[in-house]
């Protein structure tokens, strides 16, 4: 079975930046229910299909399977809801861990979110300076939770 132990944190500054590179990344939601997520994945020029499900802490299972772009592209037109996820996803090495640094577009621009991948829950890491507050166990940060209500309908009236 696989499985994803992930941890999420917002950015602050952009520090970061300064020697990463994005990929675009465009993704959308076949199947959002309780016990089970379907996701389609452009990201670059390869098509993904993943299957996640409930997530326990910050574990959860996950399945993904490369797909024809073609195919990738025709599903998020016709199968995905709507407004997709649009973002660049960089990649940073940082104390032997890799960090995925996600700045969102569309519907949710002006977020950034950075993730750490696991090999167990009680795993320790040192963070950049760059990492701001853990947001790991609030859902309105998931991916599929901003696909349904986006960052920039609820995060000023966060911040009042």
């Amino acid at each position: 079975m696989g499985k994803e132990i992930e941890r999420k944190f917002l950015v602050n500054g952009f520090d970061w930046k300064k020697d990463a590179f994005g990929v675009r990344c465009r993704q959308g939601y076949v199947c959002l229910d309780e016990k089970a997520t379907v996701r389609v994945r452009i990201k670059g020029e390869r098509g993904y299909l993943t299957i996640k499900g409930k997530s326990v802490g910050i574990s959860r299972s996950e399945y993904e399977y490369k797909i024809p772009v073609n195919e990738a592209g025709e599903m998020l037109e016709d199968l995905c809801e709507k407004p997709l996820i649009e973002k660049l996803r960089y990649t940073i090495r940082y104390k032997g861990f890799l960090w995925e640094v996600d700045e969102f577009g569309g519907e949710n621009a002006g977020l950034i979110i950075a993730e750490i991948e696991l090999e167990n829950e009680a795993q320790e890491f040192e963070r950049p300076g760059w990492v701001g507050k853990e947001v790991s166990g609030d859902r309105r940060y998931y991916n599929v939770s901003l696909a349904r209500h986006p960052w920039t309908g609820w995060s000023r009236a966060a911040d009042e």
